[in-house]
């Protein structure tokens, strides 16, 4: 499989796992697009496309404010999916909490590592909350529509590879009314240089998600 470069942003990720690995490695791997994935044209095609009026923008949106992302995932999930990761998270700054706000949760466990992130956009109406999930799914690597979750929801999963150290990576984007939800879930393992399995990590993603979706319901309740 071909090697590609590491991003900045996920070197500042995988900087506290060299303190904790300290056995020298060169932790360079991280979520790119994937070396071997299906034409992104070959995507199933979405189940809604909302359309913007004079009437839709005048219209109340459902969601004014991002809730708080790092009581969106239950603690015995974060456990299990990032094992020895704090259950609170930490939240990244971000310049409109009102609008966005993400939480990583991220842990090195022996040689297994893992990183969870949770994030809301809240979008000013619900067609744009539409073109900004159709962007997010329609130009990157190909996944699959997952029903049942949101008003819709796509998930994909891509594997990298740097110096040999594979990185496999699930992505669930979910789109309810005018508010965006997006969990990325990554893991290696540095021992045997493999990655965890795609099922894996799209059904661990998954979870995150409906618990998220779940999450952002009830702060709109409160």
């Amino acid at each position: 499989m071909r090697s590609l470069p590491l991003p900045l942003a996920l070197t500042a990720r995988l900087l506290p796992v060299a303190v904790l690995a300290s056995a020298g490695w060169a932790l360079a791997s991280g979520p790119l697009a994937p070396a071997s994935e299906p034409a992104a044209q070959d995507r199933p095609p979405r189940k809604s496309q909302a359309t913007s009026g004079p009437s839709e923008s005048a219209a109340p949106v459902a969601y004014r404010s991002a809730p708080a992302p790092c009581g969106s995932v239950a603690g015995k999930t974060v456990a299990s999916l990032v094992p020895g990761a704090k259950a609170v998270g930490k939240e990244i700054p971000s310049t409109d909490e009102s609008l966005r706000r993400t939480c990583s949760w991220n842990a090195l466990k022996g040689y297994d590592y893992r990183w969870l992130d949770v994030s809301y956009e809240i979008k000013d109406a619900e067609s744009t909350a539409d073109t900004a999930f159709g962007e997010r799914t329609e130009s990157g690597e190909a996944g699959e529509a997952e029903s049942g979750l949101g008003d819709e929801a796509y998930s994909t999963v891509g594997l990298t590879t740097e110096d040999e150290q594979e990185t496999r990576e699930a992505v669930v984007t979910v789109r309810v009314s005018n508010a965006l939800v997006v969990v990325t879930y990554n893991g290696s393992d540095f021992e045997t240089k493999k990655a965890p399995a795609a099922a894996g990590m799209r059904e661990g993603a998954l979870k995150a998600a409906k618990e998220a979706v779940a999450a952002l319901d009830e702060a709109d309740e409160d």
